[in-house]
C-alpha cells in the first residue's frame, strides 16, 4: 500500500473486528490512482417479470395479459421506432421520479428459452449467463459463467471480495432448487452463494471474527477513528462521521430485525416465521449493505436478488397487503390480482429508486458520485410474469453514462447485446457474449 491509510486500509480493534474506510483524499496519495474513483458494477434482479400495462410507455390501454401455464409466449409490446424517445414515467416506473435524469429505460430486448427445464427456473438462473441456447452440451440449463464474474475477472483482482452477492430470500422450506434461486454462478452448475440475512452479510462484510454477541462495531474502533480524524480535512471529517453514522444505522437496523425474527418464534403463525419479516426493510438493509461494499471498496462487482422465482411461501409486503402474499401465486391469476401485481411492480421499482438516490448521493474523492463511477441495472428475466414471456424484457439502466431517456431496441435484439456492451466497459475483450450479435451504442 502507498499509505497507511490508503483507501482499502481496515481500523482494527483488540478484538479483531475491521471495518473499511470511506474514500478520504485528505489521506490519499500523491499518485493519480489514488484519487481516480474506480468503475464498479451492480445489478438489481426483480422476480417474476411485469404487469406490462403498468411498466411500459404505450401499454396502459391494453388488456392484462391472461396466465397462459407453463409455455413460453411472445408477445409484442408497443411499437417505437428503434432509437432513443423522451422517458415517460408510467405508473410502475413513478418512484424513479427523482432520478429520472440518471437512468435509461430499454424495451426489446429479448432471451430464448431453452427446451427441457421449468420457465422460471430458466428465467432467473440464466439471466446473466454467458452461455448461448443449447450451447451447454448435455444440460438443460444454457448458463455459464454470469456476467458479474466475467466482469470481475477484469476488475475484481485488486479488492477483498472478487464479487459479492445478496438476497433478499430467508425461506428454507421451498421445494424449488437452486435454480429458482441463484442469478450468480462460477460456471456450469456451480453456483455463487448468497448472502441472505442481514447480521451474517454484516459479518462477513466486517470482519467480525469471534466477536458475533458484538454488533456494534464502531464503538470497537473509535479510538482508533479519534485518532484517525486528527488528520483529516474538515470536508473529510464530514465524510468520515456520515459514513460511520451510515455504518451505525445499519446495525441498528439488523438489531431491530434480529429481535422481530426471535420474538416470531414464539407466535404461533399461519405462514412460517420468515414470511412475516417486512419485506421493504429486508431489501432496503441488504441493498444498503451492497452499497456500503461498494462505496468503501470491498468489491467492485455485486449482485442483488430481491426475490426468488416461482416461490410459493408468502412474503409480507409490509406497505402493501394486510398479510403474507405469494408474488408467483398471483401471477397466475393476473385479472384477480392485477391491482395488487401493478403495486407490487411499483413497489420493487421503488426499492431500486432508492438504491439508485443513495449512490447518488454519495460523493467520491474527485467530486463524481458513487452513481457516476457504476453501471447500475435493474431486470427481470420475464417480460410478462402470467405469460412467461422471454421477450421485451424490463430493463433499466443508471449510473454512468445514462440522461433520462428511453432506448427501444430493434425487434428480438438479445439481452446479450447489453451485456456485451456493459462487459466492454471493465475491459471484456471478447467480441461476443451469449448469442449477442453486437454492442448497443448510446448506453
Amino acid at each position: 500500500m502507498h499509505s497507511s491509510h490508503s483507501r482499502r486500509h481496515f481500523l482494527r480493534s483488540a478484538t479483531g473486528a475491521a471495518l473499511s474506510l470511506p474514500w478520504l483524499p485528505s489521506l490519499a496519495n500523491n499518485s493519480r490512482l489514488e484519487t481516480k474513483a474506480p468503475t464498479r458494477f451492480a445489478l438489481f434482479y426483480s422476480p417474476i417479470g411485469v404487469v406490462r400495462k403498468g411498466f411500459f410507455p404505450g401499454e396502459s390501454d391494453v388488456a392484462v395479459r391472461k396466465f397462459r401455464g407453463m409455455e413460453v409466449h411472445s408477445i409484442e409490446g408497443a411499437e417505437f421506432t428503434p432509437g432513443f424517445h423522451p422517458l415517460e414515467l408510467t405508473p410502475s416506473l413513478e418512484p424513479l421520479h427523482e432520478v429520472r435524469d440518471s437512468i435509461t429505460l430499454i424495451t426489446g430486448l429479448d432471451r430464448t428459452f431453452q427446451n427441457g427445464t421449468d420457465v422460471h427456473a430458466q428465467c432467473g438462473s440464466c439471466f446473466l449467463s454467458s452461455a448461448s441456447p443449447y450451447e451447454v452440451e448435455g444440460s438443460a440449463w444454457p448458463l455459464k459463467r454470469t456476467l458479474d464474474h466475467i466482469i470481475a475477472d477484469q476488475i475484481g483482482g485488486v479488492t477483498p471480495f472478487r464479487t459479492l452477492e445478496f438476497s433478499a430470500n430467508s425461506h428454507k422450506d421451498n421445494k424449488e432448487s437452486i435454480y429458482f434461486d441463484n442469478i450468480s454462478w462460477f460456471g456450469t452448475g456451480h453456483v455463487a452463494p448468497s448472502l441472505r440475512d442481514p447480521l451474517k452479510a454484516y459479518n462477513t462484510m466486517f470482519s467480525m471474527g469471534n466477536s458475533q454477541n458484538e454488533l456494534d462495531i464502531t464503538d470497537l474502533v473509535l479510538a482508533d477513528a479519534k485518532s484517525l480524524q486528527r488528520k483529516l480535512g474538515q470536508e473529510d471529517k464530514n465524510k468520515f462521521e456520515e459514513y460511520y453514522e451510515s455504518v451505525r444505522e445499519i446495525e441498528r437496523r439488523i438489531g431491530k430485525m434480529q429481535a422481530l425474527k426471535g420474538s416470531l418464534t414464539n407466535i404461533p403463525l399461519a405462514a412460517p416465521t420468515g414470511a412475516y419479516l417486512p419485506r421493504g426493510e429486508y431489501i432496503s438493509l441488504m441493498g444498503d449493505l451492497m452499497i456500503a461494499a461498494l462505496q468503501t471498496g470491498l468489491t467492485r462487482v455485486a449482485t442483488f436478488m430481491a426475490g426468488p422465482e416461482r416461490w410459493d411461501t408468502p412474503f409480507l409486503f409490509e406497505s402493501l397487503f394486510d398479510g403474507p402474499r405469494s408474488h408467483h401465486g398471483m401471477s397466475h391469476k393476473p385479472e384477480e390480482y392485477e391491482n395488487d401485481l401493478l403495486k407490487l411492480d411499483q413497489f420493487h421499482v421503488a426499492q431500486y429508486a432508492r438504491l439508485v438516490e443513495k449512490m447518488k448521493s454519495i460523493t467520491e474523492a474527485d467530486g463524481s458520485s458513487l452513481l457516476d463511477n457504476t453501471i447500475f441495472t435493474y431486470g427481470s428475466g420475464l417480460g410478462d410474469g402470467s405469460t412467461h414471456q422471454y421477450n421485451d424484457l424490463p430493463i433499466i439502466v443508471a449510473g454512468h453514462g445514462q440522461e433520462g431517456r428511453h432506448l427501444a431496441m430493434p425487434s428480438a435484439t438479445p439481452l446479450a447485446n447489453l451485456w456485451l456492451t456493459q462487459a466492454k466497459k471493465f475491459g471484456y475483450s471478447s467480441e461476443r457474449f451469449a448469442d449477442s450479435t453486437g454492442v448497443i451504442k448510446g448506453v
